[in-house]
């Protein structure tokens, strides 16, 4: 087979100008055939899954391989072959030709039937199942349709099916159906019923039928194609009703579709559901203006009620095609394979559905190399031409050809995956066009591993042009990629030139600690005052490394430097810090500080130390520390709070002394707030403290107004009020006596609330408790006397009983209950009594 050439094919046609993919690819029928059609014309063909059949202008039949090579050769006569026809199995050929002979032969048998016509035998068909013997039929076409029969003593016998409406010129038989078609029409017979059961009469009859002759096509056992002139419609089998039946053939057919072409239709085939059409076109001629033969199409179309859509056209180049007429033409397929076999009389092309292979072609071809990969990855079981690999290479050309190195270096990732040889190759492309930093951050890392120069190369190129991209990257890659010493030498020979370049410091502090040189690492670290550097100590224990270095840690960042030195206690004491940070009592402070937040009893001989800390620095958390810790000198804090004047530190001092009328003096005297000193004595509730209170205020009118707003709830109003002077003026004292009225009242209405409330729980209890005393109490042979554990009810009912029963459920024979020696009548449970549950009154006597 020849590959369909691009000289042949459509060049300047809009399908190759199209994005559209096609969907059938194109190949020539070469080999024997080539030498055949040299010498001879083809003028029809039939295709078996097995082999081929084709005709000739010159009588000869020719059985071919599916790759065109000669295997057999018939002379059946001396002009055209007409038709050909095979049954089923490949094993039965019926021939006939223009001079009237008919040949129905066995390719494996000796079996054969001669027949000669007075007239040319357009059509012969054999019984698809002809090599069974009770089938052994077949059909022609001249004038008349004849069905011959084999009979007894292997005898012929003719039959006339059909005639008298022209020459028979097209014969499909299917099962147990027969297609054919004359110049009236296309008619079905039912070779059961022996009926006709349906005509479809050709639409344009100005088109002379043995130009523009009939195509038919059974897709399947009951559905007919037919198409004939631009007209195709598709036919469909079916059962009558029984109730329709009368004197109709059991069968009819109807038309399920029907629509035009734009061109003459030269042969159908069925493609799944949509329909393969081979058409015959004529064009004018651009130079001379006259009408032509142009390029024959083969097109895919999707049929619609009464329309149909195009699903792909291509023009096809075939040999001689200036020449040809549509009756010329041919389409036949194979149907297992989707093979579509176009035959004209110099050329035979085989058109086949495009698989994933042919895919993949066109997507490279229009550099769509994105979806050749996908479409790789999808099908790599089923692909045969392609390699993933390859086209992921070619891909990555096409990128770094476009520029878009990025992009094609993201790619090197999924494309080159653990081949490390690809990519070093690549590698060292990226180098010659000057992008390795594009491909920088793609670089395996672990599995594979490149080769340790390609690493150290990337890096070089970096310290050259980027020290940020050049610490990035030793950042993100292990320190086992690359010689550590060649590359700090490096860094080391920059530094030289830029001493002071922070960058190069911290990437040269990395890679010391690569090479566990963690304390030149520390060193650069505190010098930078890098944040890496709590990270560093902790995670290669460098505590030793910072005992005496703890002043710059703190300097440095004190909040993060005291939570590791808190953390790590039993590496660097608590003590050992207190005395470094001595001479930054700042410091010192912060750091007991954050202990005394974590553990009051950790830093307890530093607590009186720590008095003059919070003075100094940190004044807000001083009461907060007096009163959370119990190690504190008090006699200290006081001093030094008394030294420094803060009133509120000392009057808490005082309280907490027992001095509780000094500090209610200093509140008033010092701080001069009667609310404080209101809060202050009911936080202590001591009745002199209100007593000094009063009278400290008695002459403040202030004071007074306060202390009538406030201690209402606490001391009774009237003892303040007969104490104030005569004319004396108060500020807003009618809203302060309003309000203590408010209070008194507010106080009547809340108990009188509690009493209703309380009365009327009592009341709900007393009813519960009556209804629960009223309800009776079962009493059954499993009781027993909580006095002799012997059952309450006698074993024998007619003997006399008396049975007490309490609230408690304990329950006693009357005669085992103890004499009771109170005068009350009442008894009591000796059980719930002895155990202060409560008295238990009888409340049932059983007597019997």
């Amino acid at each position: 087979q020849e590959t369909w050439s691009n000289e042949e094919s459509t060049d300047e046609s809009e399908e190759d100008e199209s994005e559209e993919e096609p969907k059938l690819k194109y190949e020539r029928l070469s080999n024997g055939v080539t030498e055949i059609l040299q010498k001879d014309a083809a003028s029809c063909m039939t295709v078996h899954e097995k082999f081929l059949a084709l005709g000739t202008h010159y009588g000869k039949v020719y059985l071919l391989d599916v790759q065109g090579n000669i295997t057999q050769k018939f002379d059946v006569s001396p002009v055209k072959i007409n038709q050909i026809s095979l049954d089923e199995s490949g094993e039965h050929m019926g021939v006939c030709s223009e001079d009237g002979k008919v040949q129905v032969f066995g390719l494996y048998s000796a079996e054969e039937f001669h027949e000669t016509f007075d007239c040319p035998i357009k059509i012969v068909a054999v019984h698809p199942h002809f090599v069974r013997s009770h089938f052994k039929q077949f059909v022609t076409g001249g004038k008349k349709l004849l069905l011959y029969e084999r009979g007894w003593m292997n005898r012929w016998k003719p039959s006339v099916l059909h005639e008298g409406e022209g020459n028979i010129r097209n014969v499909k038989w299917r099962g147990h159906l027969i297609a054919w078609a004359n110049n009236m029409g296309v008619k079905i017979l039912d070779m059961i019923s022996k009926q006709r059961i349906t005509n479809v009469p050709r639409d344009d009859i100005s088109l002379r039928p043995d130009m523009y002759p009939c195509s038919l096509c059974w897709k399947d056992n009951l559905t007919l194609i037919i198409g004939w002139g631009n007209s195709v419609k598709i036919c469909s089998v079916k059962e009558r009703h029984a109730s329709e039946m009368r004197d109709l053939p059991n069968r009819y057919v109807e038309i399920v579709f029907q629509f035009d072409t734009e061109f003459y239709i030269s042969g159908l085939a069925p493609l799944c559901d949509q329909l393969v059409i081979l058409s015959y076109v004529k064009e004018i001629s651009e130079k001379t203006e006259v009408e032509c033969c142009a390029r024959p199409r083969l097109d895919i179309v999707q049929p619609l009620s009464e329309s149909c859509e195009e699903i792909s056209s291509d023009a096809l180049t075939v040999r001689g095609f200036q020449e040809n007429e549509c009756r010329d033409y041919h389409l036949e397929y194979s149907e297992g394979e989707s093979l579509f076999y176009i035959i004209s009389p110099r050329d035979v092309v085989i058109a086949k559905e495009r698989d994933q292979d042919d895919h993949i072609d066109w997507l490279l071809e229009k550099k769509k190399y994105e979806e050749a990969l996908m479409a790789a990855e999808i099908s790599q079981k089923t692909i045969k031409k392609h390699k993933i690999l390859d086209i992921g290479l070619a891909y990555i050309n096409h990128l770094v050809e476009k520029g878009e190195h990025d992009l094609a270096a993201r790619k090197c990732q999924k494309i080159l995956g653990k081949n490390t040889e690809l990519w070093e190759f690549e590698v060292y492309k990226f180098k010659e066009i000057g992008q390795l930093k594009a491909i920088s951050r793609y670089l395996p890392r672990q599995d594979p591993v490149l080769k340790p120069l390609i690493y150290e190369m990337v890096l070089h190129e970096f310290l050259e042009s980027d020290y940020e991209g050049f610490a990035t990257l030793i950042k993100e890659w292990p320190g086992d990629l690359y010689n550590n010493t060649i590359i700090v030498q490096a860094v080391v020979d920059h530094l030289k030139k830029d001493p002071q370049n922070r960058t190069l410091l911290r990437t040269l502090a990395e890679l010391y600690t690569y090479d566990q040189r963690y304390g030149r690492a520390l060193e650069i670290y505190l010098t930078l005052r890098h944040k890496d550097v709590f990270q560093l100590i902790h995670k290669h224990n460098l505590f030793s490394s910072i005992k005496d270095k703890i002043v710059l840690l703190m300097d440095f960042d004190s909040e993060k430097a005291v939570d590791m030195l808190l953390d790590n206690e039993d590496k660097i004491s608590i003590d050992r810090v207190v005395e470094e940070l001595e001479n930054r009592p700042e410091l010192q402070h912060v750091y007991l500080h954050k202990l005394f937040k974590r553990d009051h009893h950790k830093g307890q001989k530093y607590h009186e130390k720590q008095i003059s800390l919070y003075a100094e620095y940190d004044r807000p958390n001083l009461l907060p520390f007096l009163r959370d810790s119990t190690h504190c000198p008090l006699e200290k804090a006081l001093e030094i709070c008394q030294q420094r004047n803060f009133v509120e530190e000392t009057v808490y001092l005082l309280s907490r002394m027992g001095n509780s009328r000094s500090a209610l003096k200093m509140i008033m005297e010092e701080l001069q707030d009667v609310d404080k000193a209101i809060e202050f004595a009911k936080e202590q509730d001591d009745g002199e403290l209100w007593e000094d209170l009063i009278l400290y205020s008695i002459d403040k009118p202030p004071f007074i107004t306060g202390l009538l707003n406030n201690i209402g709830t606490h001391v009774d109003p009237i003892l303040l009020i007969h104490r104030i002077k005569e004319g004396m003026e108060i500020p807003n004292l009618r809203d302060s006596l309003v309000k203590i009225l408010q209070d008194y009242n507010l106080q009547i209405l809340l108990r009188e609330g509690c009493k209703k409330i309380l009365v009327a729980d009592s009341l709900s209890l007393l009813k519960k408790m009556h209804r629960t005393q009223m309800k009776g109490i079962l009493v059954d042979e499993e009781n027993i006397c909580e006095s002799c554990l012997s059952p309450v009810l006698p074993s024998d009912a007619s003997k006399s009983f008396n049975v007490v029963v309490f609230h408690c459920r304990h329950m006693f024979h009357k005669e085992c209950l103890p004499v009771s020696n109170t005068v009350s009548s009442v008894q009591f449970c000796n059980i719930c009594s002895a155990k202060h549950r409560g008295p238990g009154s009888a409340i049932l006597e059983m007597k019997k």
